[in-house]
């Protein structure tokens, strides 16, 4: 159990350091309705529609960056079953370090990415790395080689790396706590669209199979790195750098969504829509010395990068491997996937709605386990089939519950960004494991009994840390009233309830409590 929250960074007293009268101190329950007072001094009508706005304007250029990072990551597994192997005489094991290497410098630029973006302004990073590897994709079709794909995607994750952290740690200053996870799974469930749209995608385009003397796997390449560096280079002008900024705005609804964030514990801002966190290597590593919650998460994390990246590249391998040609392999891999889009909203729908991630998380990783049992032990090609459907909804749907879990608690900004960052490196940890373990067509049993066993560990997992919060919760709030009963509010400045206290503190302050 974690360590008392007077031990972490305690919040400083009332300068008197008198204790009021019992008369004179009020209950916890008189503050918190103060508080719900100040948040309904913003006009919800302005609030609303600020929000609206924003939703249309950041959700789909977001969401376009990552279709487009999902897609020309694991546009390989289509290129596959188009030819690209039989070209370049590669063989499985050949094929599989093409995978890995492209998670190695993913890994490592995606701490530094996310500490930069904070200097530079996601408006200008995240775009840049678009257009970056957008190139890099590209010239995958052109490769003759085995070594020279391995070139490309060393590169390849080398540009990518930042873009996942980035997303999720751009959509934590933009949206309240618990309106989050249904922002980041409309951005996320763009993976189940890739899936399929990729499937759809690589149906065309190996029919321009041989035209200007390029195969068809070389054309997936080319067609998919030029729109995304074209889409890349539109993104320069329209990325909103903070709220504080957005331009379609008015100054009314700005006020209104700055001060929503600041009162909700999220955002950079406080409510004013000025203050500007400086940087500091002491909360870099707090996140590894008085944040045991990022490193309990980064294990279900990493069995969630095994699960999903393993689907992610070998759905169209898999369903091959069923005894179905190349061109109908590309099409059976959209059904699954779409239904994951669907879900995947669903579910994130209500999660935001009862503000809660583990439940269901855990629910998730029990459906994904179903699926995976039911392929381990039939025979069937139409059952097996069918058990993806299982496993591709359940898996992409757990993804979102983790990720805004992990960022809805930690604050302030360059803590939230070490944690979602220490989060993906985890997750695509898991990536370098999947690329090693199908082998084995068609039952690839190695894989699916070890995915299998991952799924059941993140459901226990969910669970124990729903059980852990709920115990940090109940210590905050024992906190709360011992430093009301000894210094009063606590509001003024420099006290242990002031803005600035709340700010330096963050996660770590006895008012903040922890999502379930």
């Amino acid at each position: 159990m974690a360590a008392s929250v007077k031990s972490e960074r305690s919040p400083t007293p009332n300068k008197e350091g008198s204790r009021p009268s019992s008369d004179a101190v009020p209950s916890l329950r008189e503050k918190n309705s103060r508080d719900l007072e100040q948040v309904h001094d913003i006009d919800p009508a302005v609030l609303r529609r600020a929000t609206l706005k924003t939703d249309l304007y950041l959700i789909p250029i977001v969401g376009m960056f990552y279709l487009l990072s999902f897609l020309d990551r694991s546009n390989i597994g289509n290129a596959r079953v188009a030819g690209l192997t039989k070209s370049l005489k590669m063989t499985d094991h050949q094929f599989s370090t093409a995978l890995t290497i492209t998670y190695v410098p993913y890994i490592i630029m995606e701490l530094p990415m996310n500490l930069l973006m904070k200097r530079l302004g996601a408006n200008v990073t995240l775009p840049i790395m678009v257009i970056l590897w957008g190139m890099v994709c590209a010239c995958q079709g052109a490769v003759h080689s085995y070594h020279g794909l391995l070139a490309c995607r060393f590169f390849l994750g080398a540009l990518e790396g930042g873009l996942f952290p980035g997303i999720v740690l751009l959509l934590s200053n933009f949206y309240k706590r618990h309106a989050m996870q249904f922002r980041f799974a409309l951005m996320f469930s763009v993976t189940s669209l890739a899936g399929a749209f990729s499937g759809l995608l690589a149906f065309g385009i190996q029919n321009l199979n041989g035209k200007r003397g390029i195969a068809g796997w070389q054309w997936i390449f080319i067609l998919e790195g030029v729109f995304t560096t074209v889409f890349g280079i539109f993104t320069l002008f329209v990325v909103p750098e903070s709220p504080k900024n957005i331009k379609f705005l008015t100054q009314e609804e700005r006020d209104a969504y700055c001060r929503a964030l600041a009162e909700d514990w999220s955002g950079d801002a406080d409510s004013d829509g000025k203050y500007e966190e400086v940087f500091s290597w002491s909360e870099v590593t707090s996140v590894f010395t008085n944040a045991p919650h990022v490193l309990m998460l980064a294990l279900p994390l990493f069995f969630s990068g095994v699960t999903l990246y393993g689907l992610a590249n070998f759905t169209p391998t898999i369903v091959n491997a069923l005894g179905h040609s190349a061109n109908r392999t590309q099409l059976l891999t959209v059904p699954p996937y779409a239904c994951s889009f669907v879900f995947s909203i669903a579910a994130a729908y209500f999660c935001d709605k009862y503000k809660s991630r583990g439940v269901m998380a855990a629910a998730c990783a029990l459906i994904a386990s179903a699926g995976y049992a039911l392929f381990l032990g039939s025979k069937n090609k139409h059952t097996d089939y069918g058990a993806l459907y299982l496993q591709i909804v359940g898996v992409y749907a757990i993804a979102p519950c983790l990720s805004t879990w992990n960022a809805n608690n930690v604050q302030p900004h360059y803590r939230r960004a070490t944690a979602v960052a220490v989060a993906f490196v985890a997750t695509n940890l898991g990536g370098i494991v999947s690329t090693w373990i199908f082998v084995g067509a068609p039952r690839f049993h190695e894989a699916t009994s070890i995915n299998l066993a991952f799924s059941l560990a993140m459901a226990v997992i969910c669970v124990g840390l729903i059980f852990y919060f709920k115990a940090r919760n109940a210590e905050k709030r024992r906190e709360v009233q011992r430093l009301l009963q000894a210094h009063g509010e606590g509001t003024g400045k420099g006290e242990w309830d002031s803005p600035e206290e709340r700010r330096r503190l963050g996660d770590r302050h006895p008012r903040f409590e922890f999502t379930l």
